[in-house]
This record gives C-alpha cells, sequence and structure tokens, in this order.
C-alpha cells in the first residue's frame, strides 16, 4: 500500500475524530455496542433425540426463543419464569399497571389510554436481523422510531447561559467552521506531501458543499448556511417578510460549549436510520412469542438452584411459597447474571467465576406524562430525542399519535452511571420530581403542564437487579468463552452472553447460537 493512501487515510480519520463519529464508534465497538448483526441462518436443529427435554430459566426474549425453536425441533420444553407475565426486560408500562420494586415501593401507572412507556429496549434499528425475523414471521405491527430530530434540542448548564439550542443550530456551525479551517490548510498548501492535486481540489469542493461555504471558502451567515440552521425570519408567501438569515454561533463559544458531542448520535450505527418500535409498546414482541410458547410456561417460578449430573438437571424452585422441582435433560438458563451470581449452580468452577465476574450497570428510566403535547405544539419537535448534561441525560419525544390534542408521554430521563445510583436511591416520587425539575431547563412549560409520571431504577427490578451485564475488553478475553461454553449439559443465553449487550438482539443471537451447540453436544450423548 502506497504512503499516499496511507496519509489519505489517516486524514480521513482525522476529519472524522473533528466530527465526532470516529472516536465515538471506536469506543462503542470495543464494548461491543456498537457492531452489526450477523443475519440469522437455519438452526441446525434436526435429528432430535426421541423423548429429548429441556429446560429453560427465564421467559424473557431469549427463553422464549430457545423454547421456541427448540419445541419446533421435538424437545419437550418447560419454561420456568419469575413474574407472572412473559418478556423480562421486554417490557411496557400503561395506565393501570402496578409494579413493586425491591425495598417495597409500589407505583401504579395513571397514563392515560394508548399512553406508555417502555422502561427497557424501547427501539429496534434496521439492522438488528434477529428481531427484525421474528417481527416479521409473528407479524409485529412496527412503526418507525424517530432517533433523530434536527430541531430537538441540545442543551448545556454551561453553555450559552444554560439556554438550550437546537441541534440543527449546532450541527450546520461546527461543520462550517471545521470546514473553513481545513479549507484553510488546503490553501496554505499544507496537505501537498499527503494529497495529489486532483485529492486535493476534491476535498476543497467537498468541504465547500459539506460546510456551506462562501466563494472564498468562508462560513459567514447567509441564505446557504440559513438552510441548514435554520432562518431568522423563514420564507413566506405574497407579502409577508423577505427571507433573513439567522445569526451564527460565535466560534470560539461553540466549541467551548462541548454541545458538538450530541450530534454525532445518529451517526452510530445502532441509531442510523431506519429504527422501528413496536406499535402500541415493546412488550408486543414478547406478547408474540408469548402467544407461541405460553404453554410451556410456569409463571411466578422463583429459581432457587440448578443441579446437574451426568443424566440430567435438576431445578428447584418457589412458587407462591410453594416449594417444587423440575427435572430434564439440559438446561437453558437465561437467568441475567446478577441474580444467577446468587443462586447455587452445578458448574464448574470456570463458568461459575464467569457468572460472578460480570456486574450490572445502572440506569433509571422517568416517563412523564404531560396535559398537552406541548413539544409539539409550542416547540415544532415531533419525535427524536434533546440531549443535556444533566442527570437526566436526554429527553425523547413520542414517535407515535402526533398531533393528538390529548395528553402525552415523554421520556423524560434516562440515567446512567454515578446519577442512576442516586435517581435510585431515592422514594419513585423523588426520582419523578427532579426529572421535571432538570426537564424545565430545556422546556419551561414542565411545571404548568405536567399530569403525572413513573420512575423504573433497574438496581431496583427484582427480576434483574441491574440494567444489563457490563463487560470490559480484559473481563471478556478472561470469561466470555467461559461462560458462554455448554457446561455440562447446562448453557447460558441472554443479552450477557453476547457482543450485543443491552439489545434484545444480542440475546436472541445468543439463544440461537446456545441452542444450536446444544443440540449438537445431545446428539452426540448417551441417554
Amino acid at each position: 500500500m502506497s504512503s499516499h493512501s496511507m496519509s489519505r487515510r489517516a486524514l480521513l480519520g482525522w476529519i472524522g475524530k473533528t466530527a465526532g463519529a470516529g472516536a465515538m464508534y471506536q469506543a462503542m465497538s470495543s464494548l461491543g455496542f456498537a457492531a452489526e448483526s450477523t443475519k440469522p441462518g437455519t438452526l441446525k436443529l434436526s435429528g432430535t433425540k426421541k423423548g429429548a427435554s429441556v429446560l429453560v430459566l427465564g421467559a424473557g426474549v431469549a427463553g422464549m426463543t430457545a423454547a421456541y425453536e427448540l419445541r419446533k425441533a421435538g424437545y419437550k420444553v418447560k419454561i420456568l419464569e419469575f413474574n407472572g407475565r412473559a418478556g423480562g426486560r421486554c417490557w411496557t408500562l400503561r395506565g393501570g399497571d402496578t409494579y413493586t420494586e425491591l425495598g417495597g415501593a409500589t407505583q401504579q401507572c395513571q397514563f392515560a389510554e394508548g399512553n406508555y412507556i417502555n422502561p427497557g429496549p424501547w427501539r429496534v434499528p434496521y439492522h438488528h436481523h434477529h428481531v427484525m425475523s421474528y417481527i416479521n414471521e409473528f407479524n409485529v405491527p412496527i412503526e418507525p422510531f424517530i432517533q433523530v430530530n434536527y430541531n430537538a434540542y441540545v442543551h448545556s448548564t454551561k453553555a450559552f447561559n444554560g439556554k438550550p439550542q437546537r441541534y440543527r443550530e449546532v450541527q450546520a456551525d461546527y461543520q462550517g467552521y471545521a470546514a473553513e479551517l481545513l479549507s484553510k490548510v488546503i490553501n496554505q498548501n499544507a496537505l501537498d506531501a499527503e494529497l495529489s492535486g486532483e485529492d486535493r481540489e476534491k476535498l476543497f469542493e467537498s468541504l465547500r458543499h459539506w460546510g456551506a461555504l462562501d466563494k472564498s471558502s468562508a462560513y459567514k451567515k447567509s441564505y446557504e448556511t440559513s438552510l441548514r440552521r435554520g432562518f431568522k425570519v423563514p420564507p413566506g408567501g405574497g407579502l409577508s417578510p423577505k427571507p433573513e438569515p439567522s445569526e451564527l454561533f460565535d466560534q470560539s463559544a461553540l466549541l467551548q460549549s462541548e454541545l458538538w458531542k450530541y450530534i454525532v448520535n445518529g451517526q452510530d450505527i445502532e441509531f442510523q436510520s431506519s429504527i422501528f418500535q413496536p406499535v402500541g409498546g415493546m412488550d408486543s414482541i414478547a406478547k408474540a412469542f408469548e402467544k407461541r410458547v405460553g404453554d410451556l410456561i410456569e409463571y411466578n417460578a422463583r429459581v432457587t438452584s440448578v443441579d446437574q449430573n451426568d443424566s440430567g438437571v435438576t431445578v428447584k424452585y418457589d412458587q407462591q411459597g410453594s416449594a417444587k422441582e423440575a427435572q430434564a435433560d439440559w438446561c437453558v438458563c437465561t437467568i441475567p447474571l446478577s441474580i444467577l451470581s446468587q443462586i447455587p449452580v452445578t458448574a464448574s468452577n470456570a463458568m461459575k467465576t464467569a457468572i460472578r465476574s460480570v456486574p450490572y450497570a445502572a440506569s433509571v428510566k422517568v416517563g412523564l406524562e404531560f396535559k398537552r403535547r406541548f413539544w409539539e405544539q409550542d416547540d415544532a419537535i415531533y419525535g427524536g430525542v434533546s440531549y443535556t448534561n444533566l442527570p437526566i441525560t436526554n429527553i425523547s419525544y413520542p414517535s407515535t399519535k402526533f398531533c393528538d390534542k390529548g395528553k402525552g408521554v415523554l421520556l423524560g430521563g434516562y440515567v446512567w452511571g454515578p446519577n442512576a445510583f442516586e435517581f435510585t436511591s431515592l422514594p419513585p416520587e423523588e426520582r419523578i420530581k427532579k426529572a421535571v425539575q432538570y426537564g424545565k431547563q430545556i422546556h419551561p412549560q414542565y411545571e404548568q403542564e405536567f399530569d403525572n409520571g413513573i420512575a423504573v431504577g433497574w438496581h431496583r427490578v427484582p427480576w434483574t437487579q441491574g440494567c444489563y451485564g457490563v463487560w470490559t475488553e480484559e473481563k471478556r478475553k478472561e470469561h466470555y468463552e467461559n461462560l458462554c461454553q455448554v457446561d455440562g449439559r447446562l448453557v447460558l443465553a441472554g443479552e450477557h452472553a453476547s457482543n450485543l449487550p443491552a439489545w434484545q438482539e444480542g440475546a436472541i443471537a445468543s439463544a440461537r447460537d446456545a441452542i444450536e451447540r446444544l443440540h449438537a453436544k445431545a446428539l452426540t450423548t448417551a441417554a
């Protein structure tokens, strides 16, 4: 490879990092968040031995995927589920629903009919092929989820006197100033050694187009810049005022604001269009699975031990105060590691160490219902996400029921890290109160329009005690294969046993991989 091509690659990498997407994508990829999912192949589950049986622990999407496919393959299947419903973290709260967290705090959702919040997964990217495959197979109605709305806000308490700015304004000005600076470098012939003459001309042309630069390669207030960032006086009809370009941000103030950090979110592979949501709530996916395997599920079954020997697996469980046990030839366990690490399990030391080695992320979601959809009516924000440096992190606007005249529900906070631990420590009503207090710094209408809310802190959710499994590169190297191996007659599955943690895609892909390997072992194991 020539030195010229290497230099061009380095230059393009630099441009990506300037825009933020490159650095963000690399960081996300190293942690297993941003990898594109492989397309599902045909499962190799033929030749099942007559009478072979499998116990599946957990009726989340991983457990129900395993049960659905194993029964089709001829296995006798039974599922033990902690809750009185299927779905696990694939969960939707609607008006009339009641939820009790660890510690005993009980919330009753008061949302108006048709409104809801998804405390767990809330989006399905187009390239999550396993989820999309089952959505198609089960005919689950879906609709677009709007991730990027250029008319939403980006906000920092440390910038522009704490006043939120439109996403499009920040993006347009940041791109424009970056393009202008690089154009100056080209004009000073500083890249002659790295670029051919033709490459230099094409780069110069592309920067003018990308950054809306004028003929002198400057980023200045103009009709062209306002086509990107919006007008001070928009074009109208008849004798309405002539269009007037908007003022640009001061270059230094924009750079110092760090608001540009937020504009790359839509460029991450998980958030690129098209993104979908099931119509009426994410639990439509869980209900579609439950419709097909619900007769296999024993609900309200809290697993207390998992034992195995050369001939099979025995699982003890408590069902509303009654001690019970179930036996099978094989076991697929999808219980979150945060819970499984508290249960006696007969397995190799390597697997048990792996189970204990994966911490779970803290996260809080707050659903807020308002008397009217002021974000649409007052601010012209239809779907999308506003970002902030406040503890609530972001505000997500509903991608459904546009222009409805009734009440509307926002995701009023998606809290992570130390802030999530703080929020989780508070009573639910205090979490909601804080979300409203923070949110009104972006939308002053909050205080007057707020009606009711519900807040789920994932470390207080009884069946997970955490949001999702957090892997580091070091932990993956040390424990991941041990966690995913078929250990005797036991195999684990779930988002924690995937390279797509926190996503339903990871859970389903993990389950399919696990049962295929379990089936292969079953075929070669004496009864």
